[in-house]
């Protein structure tokens, strides 16, 4: 069993735990990151599907997914990286920094790559307000339009945070990899889910009286 968030307390749980529990946005960015690109390496192995898109927004969302997108390559993976609105966040902007050091493509101008085989979409997370504007509608849609499995970050892009799908969005991500907790808009959730970005202090969960499902010390766990 696992508790699920809502808008409200998902963003209130970030702000108390760079504050009161005196994490970095950093250190959760590394954390939610590694094991995003770990889930990833489980369900579709570098042997069959070698080449990874990683589609970024310009929030912390976004920046979970370059953190992945490092890591996968260091998994063996070949990553080209979509991010068409860089952050002037200074921590952002050395991860984006990191990735072309590493000779890690980062695209700020949408084509499709046909060798692509998986896709991780990490646009929008638990802040997103519809509607979906500009590129990235561009971009949603001709992801929805293509057969090529999907493993989200935190939420389907799009999705409302507590209703879930509503028309638009990620139509139907093979994989969902929660951070922290899930958030109520991924309940009935019908691909495989997964819980990750394990930074919650077990204060903080004696505090707030939410429970985790992890009973190994791996970074991430299944939910169904």
């Amino acid at each position: 069993m696992c508790d699920y968030l809502t808008q409200n307390q998902a963003i209130q749980l970030d702000k108390d735990l760079m504050g009161k529990y005196c994490y970095s946005l950093s250190q959760l960015m590394e954390v939610a990151g590694l094991s995003c690109a770990q889930v990833l390496s489980v369900e579709y192995p570098v042997e069959h599907y070698p080449t990874v898109f990683v589609v970024c927004g310009s929030g912390n969302n976004g920046g979970d997914g370059l953190v992945a997108a490092r890591y996968l390559q260091q998994f063996g993976y070949n990553v080209i990286v979509y991010y068409p609105k860089h952050s002037k966040d200074e921590h952002l902007c050395l991860l984006v920094k990191q990735l072309e050091q590493n000779s890690i493509l980062v695209e700020t101008e949408f084509t499709w790559h046909p060798e692509v085989s998986v896709i991780l979409d990490a646009i929008f997370g638990f802040s997103f307000k519809a509607p979906i504007r500009g590129i990235f509608k561009e971009v949603i849609d001709k992801i929805n339009n293509e057969s090529i499995p999907v493993v989200s970050v935190d939420i389907p892009s799009g999705w409302d945070v507590e209703k879930g799908y509503t028309g638009e969005g990620i139509l139907a991500p093979k994989v969902l990899v929660s951070l922290s907790y899930p958030k109520l808009g991924v309940r009935d959730f019908k691909g495989k889910h997964y819980i990750g970005g394990r930074f919650i202090p077990l204060q903080m969960q004696k505090d707030l009286g939410l429970h985790l499902p992890y009973t190994t010390s791996s970074l991430f766990t299944t939910l169904n």
